[in-house]
């Protein structure tokens, strides 16, 4: 029964994959596009056989980039989200800064942050941290507004005091809302990592990718953009896989 549900959910999706490899690698080898342009399916995974050993590392360089970046987003975005919902006066002064910083391309605080942390893990992490920051602090925010009105005035006629209103109702019913912006900034920040590494970076699938392209090896940077995607939908599927068990946890499941 669990095959035949995973099936109905994503089997079209299946195909439609399977499809679009099968016609793109037809297309190449009737050169009807050039190779170095879009590498075949099948080169892109030999590349990926072949340089397995070379790109370990750079793929490690990555993931640890993302995973600080990540929790240092979850840790101030949660912090800075509930404490914009408790006092009124933090979240006029903060909310239009954290637009502005939206608006800022981050191609071009980069090279900001390189001059500030170096060639170092930082300056990755800050670029990382910037990408991921706002949909944590958002998502945390508004689900604190929208928890439920009702609960909250059961439990007020049983003497709830403010903190107990926050631990009882208003947390739980958020966290639908805080889990969907921890998927948005879990892929956010392999966005980020790309970036920060493109453009000043030693180490890193980006790095490597960039480096790849400047060489015409248009295998090997397919090669790495793939194991981009591929970590970027892997820890998405990791946060999706946490939401029920934490929103059943909590009484917040729907």
């Amino acid at each position: 029964m669990p095959f035949k549900k995973y099936l109905n959910n994503y089997g079209p999706f299946i195909l439609l994959l399977l499809f679009i490899l099968v016609i793109w690698e037809s297309a190449v080898r009737l050169h009807l596009i050039p190779a170095f342009i879009l590498p075949a399916p099948s080169s892109i995974g030999i590349a990926l056989i072949e340089h397995r050993q070379l790109l370990r590392p750079h793929l490690l360089a990555t993931l640890q980039e993302i995973l600080v970046g990540f929790v240092l987003s979850v840790i101030c975005g949660s912090l800075l989200g509930t404490g914009m919902f408790l006092f009124r006066p933090l979240e006029k002064a903060i909310y239009p800064f954290l637009i502005i910083s939206q608006t800022i391309p981050l191609i071009a605080l980069s090279p900001i942050f390189i001059m500030w942390f170096g060639y170092t893990l930082w300056s990755k992490v800050a670029v990382v941290f910037l990408t991921a920051f706002f949909p944590v602090v958002v998502s945390t925010y508004d689900g604190l507004r929208t928890s439920g009105q009702a609960y909250k005035d059961l439990l007020l006629t049983f003497g709830a005091n403010r903190w107990q209103l926050l631990a009882k109702t208003q947390i739980p019913l958020a966290l639908p809302s805080f889990f969907s912006g921890l998927k948005l900034s879990i892929v956010y920040c392999v966005i980020g990592a790309t970036i920060g590494e493109w453009l000043g970076g030693s180490k890193g699938l980006g790095y490597f990718s960039r480096r790849m392209a400047g060489n015409m090896q248009s295998a090997e940077m397919f090669a790495a953009v793939f194991l981009l995607s591929a970590l970027g939908v892997v820890l998405f599927l990791m946060i999706a896989l946490l939401e029920p068990l934490f929103l059943k946890k909590r009484g917040s499941k729907q």
